[in-house]
């Protein structure tokens, strides 16, 4: 295991997070990733010995600063951080409740830009470093039912380009990295969110969102993919600031540029019945 280059992979228990932290213990890089519990602990280990990568594990919830403080300190200096932690949602703008948007919001874009700050003096000492940041499309475009989500997303971006300005001059890269859909376990959290609005003024519009999201996970990438393109984001010698990546990503970006937005606004609504 290399000593050099620690990166510290937060939400590693499955998707994105586990297959980049075996990604990156199998590019040479020393990596960690954060879990919250001993049990999933125990099944990224598994899941690393059985794809030969040797990686270490925190425990770590990114909403616990006081944590955050200490697992940086502990790993210092940190070559890299991968702020993947989050968790998708559906849910209209007046059915989400005011902490399920503070919890949104501080776990996907406060506590990312606290990790980054933390480890942002270690990085300046060592005149380098990466941050890089899992956004997703819709850190760019927005849609209905999902506004929250996206609003911690959009957060995420501008925060990421305020600092990647920032620190440019001490020899710190931050990306972001904008997936389209990736199969992993949050379509599952996605069909649960539906049913439990069963009772709301938009249960059709829902309906229609979790029959759209079945069909599109025909096109979705695998966890792979997003893992492959986070490693050369760490291993480039000037990374880009921000990689799309799915076909469906692009599209959608392309889309989201070209079309007016009272067109995008009819499409929305014909499609969710709004």
């Amino acid at each position: 295991m290399s000593t050099d280059r620690p990166v510290l992979v937060t939400g590693a228990n499955s998707g994105v997070g586990l297959a980049t932290v075996i990604a990156l213990a199998h590019a040479g890089f020393r990596a960690v990733g954060s879990v919250r519990s001993e049990a999933k602990a125990a099944t990224v280990q598994a899941e690393a010995a059985r794809a030969g990568a040797e990686i270490e594990t925190v425990l770590l919830d990114v909403t616990d600063a006081e944590r955050c403080a200490a697992v940086v300190g502990e790993l210092a200096p940190l070559y890299g951080i991968v702020n993947n932690a989050g968790y998708g949602g559906v849910g209209a703008i007046e059915d989400v409740s005011d902490d399920e948007v503070r919890q949104r919001f501080e776990t996907m874009t406060i506590a990312p830009l606290r990790l980054a700050r933390l480890a942002l003096p270690g990085m300046r000492a060592s005149g380098s470093g990466r941050i890089v940041n899992v956004s997703s499309v819709y850190g760019r475009a927005t849609t209905a039912l999902a506004g929250w989500y996206q609003a911690a997303k959009h957060a995420l971006e501008a925060a990421s380009d305020a600092l990647r300005i920032e620190v440019a001059a001490d020899g710190v890269h931050v990306t972001l990295i904008e997936p389209g859909g990736i199969r992993t376990e949050i379509w599952a959290d996605l069909e649960a969110d539906v049913q439990r609005r069963s009772e709301s003024r938009y249960t059709t519009a829902y309906e229609r969102s979790r029959d759209l999201i079945r069909l599109w996970q025909r096109m979705m990438i695998d966890p792979d993919a997003a893992a492959r393109t986070i490693t050369r984001a760490l291993e480039a010698k000037t990374p880009r600031p921000r990689y799309v990546v799915g076909l469906d990503a692009q599209a959608f970006t392309l889309l989201s540029r070209a079309a007016p937005t009272w067109i995008s606004d009819r499409v929305n609504r014909f499609l969710l019945d709004l």
